[in-house]
């Protein structure tokens, strides 16, 4: 490993502590070293908050002078929420950045590059880039198409059942998976169920782990045609707890809709699909426009069929649990019709498989990686 590999690593384990707060901004740290001595380091805590280099520089002080700045993700050149990074890196007199990778917000996209050069400063980028791409990579989907970036997450047993013929679906994971989602759901923005999951599972949907406050659970989202939710769901009751949003069309009742906006949940009507369902992409559209970067789709067999077909999806993490499930009526992961042909299937790309607890956790991407 060369040294500028080692402090970039170091700045990617700066950005992983802001995971689950920075949205919709990306995670970024900073880290800054002068004659092979560390005089700085900062990572980007929040939306809204100072960036991951000028906590760095305010922590090295009159020694970033003439010192290398690291950080996973090129300093931004313009005004947001908070003033240009570069003007703070040149006024604190540091000689060289490397970054992981350019910014692809179009606001950025070099321009921070450019000006650093200009006045002087060496940049060198691409750094680890593809570990840089990977922790970004759902604020990198947003800011670039506009949608959020979707992780298809199933518990299924090893014949790829998800449930048993009667829908008994409790517990196929193992306790150490289970956790595992819990941590997972924190650093996500919402997380999505179809109205099937809700009425076999009547599920809650919340983070469950020890000290989580009030602003660390994601949006809950109902994908639900005609509104059939019951009242006394688990969802509704605790809409005034957690936030709740269901999707719906204009086929549920304007009556229900009432029921479901004092109940304290957010109604959205969208544009229905050819079968009558929402529209999975003019819903994605809808959930970026109110800055939801990233979602947990933890629905069932039908709304993980229509999620594929529409292109919604990103990653895959499907949680295999040692049993064996059987049966022609026990619902499996993906639903729908199927493809005819092998030819037409839709590929994976494997990117991990590794044991958690008793399960195998398999984690793949779909559509294309760069």
């Amino acid at each position: 490993m060369n040294i500028d590999e080692k402090y970039m690593r170091l700045a990617l384990r700066l950005a992983k502590r802001g995971m689950g707060q920075t949205s919709p901004n990306p995670m970024v740290g900073a880290v800054i070293v002068k004659w092979k001595t560390i005089v700085g380091r900062g990572y980007h805590h929040r939306a809204g908050e100072p960036h991951a280099e000028i906590l760095a520089l305010r922590q090295a002080g009159k020694r970033a002078c003439g010192g290398t700045l690291y950080l996973n993700l090129e300093p931004c050149n313009h005004f947001g929420r908070t003033p240009p990074c570069t003007s703070a890196i040149l006024d604190g007199g540091i000689k060289r950045v490397v970054a992981g990778m350019k910014d692809p917000n179009p606001l950025v996209s070099g321009r921070g590059i450019r000006r650093l050069r200009r006045a002087g400063v060496r940049v060198d980028v691409g750094i680890l880039e593809k570990e840089c791409r990977e922790l970004n990579a759902p604020f990198c989907k947003f800011i670039t198409s506009g949608k959020p970036f979707v992780i298809l997450k199933a518990a299924a047993s090893l014949d790829g059942k998800i449930a048993t013929r009667s829908g008994d679906a409790r517990w196929i994971s193992g306790a150490v998976s289970r956790n595992y989602v819990h941590r997972l759901r924190q650093t996500m923005d919402a997380v999505m169920v179809g109205i099937g999951t809700v009425m076999k599972d009547d599920p809650l949907l919340n983070v469950r782990l020890p000290g989580v406050r009030r602003a660390g659970h994601p949006l809950r989202v109902i994908v639900d045609s005609h509104l059939r939710i019951p009242l006394t769901s688990r969802l509704v009751r605790t809409a005034g707890q957690y936030p709740t949003l269901v999707a719906t069309t204009k086929a549920a009742s304007s009556s229900k809709m009432k029921q479901m906006t004092k109940a304290k949940l957010a109604v959205l009507v969208i544009e229905n699909d050819a079968q009558g369902g929402v529209n999975l992409n003019a819903l994605m559209g809808e959930l970026a426009s109110r800055g939801i970067v990233s979602i947990l789709l933890e629905g069932g067999s039908t709304l993980n069929a229509s999620a594929i077909k529409e292109g919604i999806v990103d990653r895959l993490l499907f949680f295999i649990a040692p049993m064996i499930l059987g049966g022609k009526l026990a619902p499996g992961i993906i639903g729908g019709e199927g493809t005819l042909r092998i030819k037409d299937a839709q590929l994976v790309k494997i990117l991990k498989a590794r044991h958690i607890g008793p399960d195998l956790l398999i984690e793949g991407a779909i559509g294309k990686e760069e």
